[in-house]
């Protein structure tokens, strides 16, 4: 199973976008924030993924444009922010990503919780966006099966891609089952479970055997799954190290035992309170 940093995902619409990118949640100083852009440039990443919610736009904007790399070159992903939702304000919204990010188009818009009150709403300006071309491809975060199912109802587009937790502590099995069958991409955000893997005994025994750290053999884990992943760090030494897992494969027995340490712990919200809810 060779893989490399530049390995591609094809989504249904025949886009393809890198199985490994860059998260930029929590980065919002600018130095810091472009610092570790040319960190992550410098080792090979050229995916990366931002959100309205994470009030970087701007800065990442400005770190993109000075990177050196060919916008052509680069995969760049944002997410409408649940103050934002609905058909009108997500259409606006996204033109102030667009502005802030400094591009004339985006590689993926998401939508970043299922709400209730805006539910296909929104997902229908992410049509119209698509439609005129505004953007190469659209999906959700933190949909269920349910929100999925209730979400086909009136969709004209399939979501290409659901971005969900999803991690060695929440393997949500049937939720990746179903994707698979629907042929939804699935992208994990929080992979390492913000870092609570890193002490694992399991993947500290398993790293051992490789000379690789157990936030690697989780990234691994991830890879060999099928997923897109996209860890996040400030520090150019981290961000280097997390790309450093395409010089080993995790057998089929170290899959399945670290497929075991489930224990469907969730660091962020459930979405079902999130939709029930409206929001936060």
């Amino acid at each position: 199973m060779n893989f490399s940093i530049n390995n591609k995902v094809v989504l249904t619409n025949h886009v393809s976008m890198e199985q490994f990118g860059f998260g930029t949640y929590k980065l919002t100083q600018t130095e810091k924030l472009t610092r570790a852009i040319n960190a992550a440039i410098k080792v090979g990443y050229r995916a990366f993924d931002t959100a309205q919610l994470y009030q970087n736009e701007k800065q990442l904007g400005q770190a993109l444009k000075q990177c050196g790399v060919d916008r052509k070159q680069l995969f760049i992903t944002s997410k409408v922010d649940n103050s934002n939702q609905g058909y009108a304000k997500t259409l606006a919204s996204f033109e102030q990503s667009l502005k802030d990010l400094q591009l004339d188009y985006l590689d993926l818009f998401l939508v970043h919780w299922p709400l209730s009150d805006t539910f296909f709403n929104t997902w229908k300006a992410l049509e119209t966006l698509y439609e005129e071309k505004r953007v190469r491809a659209i999906g959700v975060c933190n949909f269920h099966i349910s929100h999925l199912e209730l979400l086909a109802t009136k969709a004209n587009i399939k979501p290409m891609i659901n971005q969900i937790e999803i991690h060695p502590y929440l393997t949500q099995v049937e939720l990746v089952n179903y994707l698979r069958v629907q042929k939804i991409a699935i992208e994990a955000w929080s992979p390492l479970t913000r870092n609570k893997v890193i002490n694992d005994p399991l993947l500290v025994e398993i790293g051992d055997n490789y000379n690789k750290s157990a936030s690697q053999v989780t990234l691994r884990w991830h890879l060999q799954n099928g997923y897109i992943v996209i860890p996040k760090s400030s520090h150019p030494d981290r961000i280097a190290e997390n790309a450093n897992i395409f010089d080993f494969e995790l057998t089929i027995e170290e899959m399945k035992q670290i497929n075991g340490l489930n224990k469907n712990l969730r660091t962020g919200k459930n979405p079902d309170e999130v939709y029930k809810k409206n929001g936060f």
